[in-house]
């Protein structure tokens, strides 16, 4: 039997409530992660505005010594360009702009002059679309004064935390999401283990727990991939050989991504099957809008869940 997959007459319940839980986090708690987001970002923009001599030198020399600029020079232009819009703008190749922006780095194995040459087109490019309201000094060509240079960082600033305002409010519910996990299982007898320190899945004592532990799956006959899992507990009780549970904290803040999103889970404990057996364990943790489609898709894939508005429901699981 099931703990919530097979409790279908209350899906609609927990739907309503889980959504109200999530709304009023929303409401109480995203204004202070934009803010703190802004705040680090409008520091990085001001960064960049150093660099580049307040945006009078997007020099090849200068994007090879601070390839990490570029998501910030692309939030700089009226309007702002997306990356797919930079490449087809400036003519240059995909891999470059995005190793840019994902690592901070220009792709080792391309040859100096085509790097040359693309960063030459990134920097022309930007340097035409350059925002002049923002930055009026490009026009006038005179020094900008500090309010006016701090003005320009925090409209960029502004730009970029819209672009990424998924992921800012994704990365703040995953941390408040696994701090409730942590503070329900330390005031339950838990001991927390850091993740990354030698430790294994198999070698988890009775009563551990660890966030963010790669566990070894199987592809196929030969090959083996890691997969991340947000919480691994052991249980107190556990059996002799008995594997933890794994848990994966998953919150929405609409129905229309979750559904996107849910076949991720299917193939997560096909993996873990495939690789562990048919006994192992692996639930979702559960915040927001999470409708019976996905409920029920989940449920048939053998995947069991516990609302984060009824966290006691990690007992049912054993623990």
């Amino acid at each position: 039997m099931g703990v919530n997959s097979d409790k279908t007459h209350q899906w609609k319940e927990d739907i309503a409530e889980s959504v109200d839980f999530f709304n009023e986090w929303f409401i109480r708690f995203a204004p202070k992660a934009f803010r703190e987001t802004r705040q680090k970002t409008t520091v990085q923009v001001e960064s960049a505005l150093k660099w580049t001599r307040n945006l009078t030198d997007i020099s090849p020399g200068l994007l090879l010594g601070h390839p990490e600029v570029l998501q910030i020079l692309r939030m700089a232009t009226a309007p702002p360009i997306a990356r797919d819009r930079l490449i087809g703008l400036s003519g240059v190749s995909r891999n470059l702009v995005s190793s840019m922006e994902g690592q901070g780095k220009i792709p080792p194995g391309m040859v100096k002059q085509q790097v040359q040459r693309e960063l030459t087109a990134i920097g022309s490019m930007i340097a035409r679309l350059a925002d002049g309201d923002i930055f009026p000094w490009l026009e006038s060509k005179s020094n900008p004064s500090n309010s006016e240079v701090y003005r320009a960082a925090t409209i960029v600033a502004d730009r970029l935390c819209g672009a990424i305002a998924n992921p800012i409010i994704r990365n703040a519910q995953e941390k408040r999401q696994l701090d409730t996990v942590n503070g329900w299982l330390q005031g339950h007898g838990y001991s927390f283990m850091q993740a990354g320190e030698g430790l294994r899945l198999a070698a988890m004592k009775p009563g551990q727990f660890a966030f963010h532990l790669d566990v070894p799956v199987n592809l196929d006959q030969k090959r083996q991939i890691k997969l991340p899992v947000d919480a691994v507990i052991m249980p107190k009780k556990a059996r002799q050989k008995e594997l933890p549970l794994l848990v994966e904290a998953k919150s929405a803040g609409d129905f229309t991504n979750v559904n996107k999103r849910r076949k991720e889970e299917a193939m997560k404990i096909t993996l873990l099957q495939r690789t562990y057996g048919k006994d192992v364990r692996y639930i979702l943790f559960l915040c927001g809008y999470f409708d019976s489609g996905y409920l029920g898709y989940e449920a048939a894939e053998g995947i069991d869940w516990v609302w984060e508005h009824r966290i006691d429901d990690l007992r049912e699981f054993g623990l």
